[in-house]
């Protein structure tokens, strides 16, 4: 019961947080890893109910008409390809030297999405989009594929930041591809969690429930005021993890 009295309203402010400004993985994996759940079990977990709201964004972004059909498609195919071999690759470190990782990454991956970003629309104009632009979608796609299933956090900002300003796409052009690469790693890392029994599904299927609630609610909610509210919030949820992990360690 405790575990899903910190977990499931961590993870409705992570869905919250992540439609708004991206970074919501650095609320809800920690939100597992606090709550007493094992490092591997963490990840996976947090896939399944990561997945689960990043469907809601995904569907609201299509709907709206903000998702190039073929350029999603082979971006996110090459993102089922690349989350697999993360996620294999982080199931094949143990615990305790994983958490010396994250002491290492997590302030890395937290400097670069609490770092202030301004994208506009008008900043870039989008090129045609042609056989290059394909390319380095899909080898994006391919990279931060690996990362998301390796770890996780920040992959919607990073792929939001790389899509803008090396395949030169608009920013809505940009969110919609983004956010179809990472339903497909989401969905691709959970399934090799799933098959590895690395995945409390109970625990993820009612954080998933909080986590399309966070989403559906942020998505409508684009204020500027928004922001202000996201940094503060991810900085002390980073500073108890990092703390509580470091003890652990030590």
């Amino acid at each position: 019961m405790i575990e899903y009295i910190i977990v499931c309203p961590l993870v409705f402010l992570a869905g919250f947080v992540d439609a708004i400004a991206g970074g919501g993985g650095l609320i809800s994996l920690p939100a597992f890893i606090l709550a007493g759940v094992p490092v591997h079990f963490a990840i996976g977990t947090n896939k399944m109910s990561s997945s689960m709201g990043t469907v809601i964004s995904t569907y609201r972004y299509a709907k709206n008409g903000y998702i190039k059909l073929k350029l999603a498609v082979c971006s996110a195919v090459c993102a089922l390809i690349g989350s697999p071999l993360g996620a294999t690759i982080s199931l094949k470190i143990d615990d305790f030297y994983f958490k010396i990782l994250m002491l290492a990454i997590l302030p890395i991956t937290a400097f670069y999405v609490l770092r202030k970003r301004d994208f506009k629309d008008n900043q870039y104009t989008e090129t045609l989009i042609n056989y290059k632009t394909y390319i380095i979608c899909m080898l994006i796609a391919f990279l931060i594929g690996i990362y998301d299933g390796f770890y996780g956090p920040g992959t919607g900002t990073f792929l939001l930041l790389l899509l803008t300003g090396i395949a030169n796409l608009r920013l809505n052009t940009a969110a919609g591809i983004t956010k179809a690469i990472n339903l497909s790693s989401n969905i691709a890392g959970l399934v090799t969690f799933i098959i590895n029994g690395k995945v409390f599904l109970l625990l993820g299927l009612i954080a998933g429930l909080f986590s399309i609630a966070g989403n559906y609610i942020g998505a409508g909610y684009f204020t500027k005021g928004g922001v202000k509210i996201v940094r503060p919030v991810i900085i002390i949820v980073l500073t108890v993890f990092f703390v509580r992990v470091l003890v652990e360690i030590l």
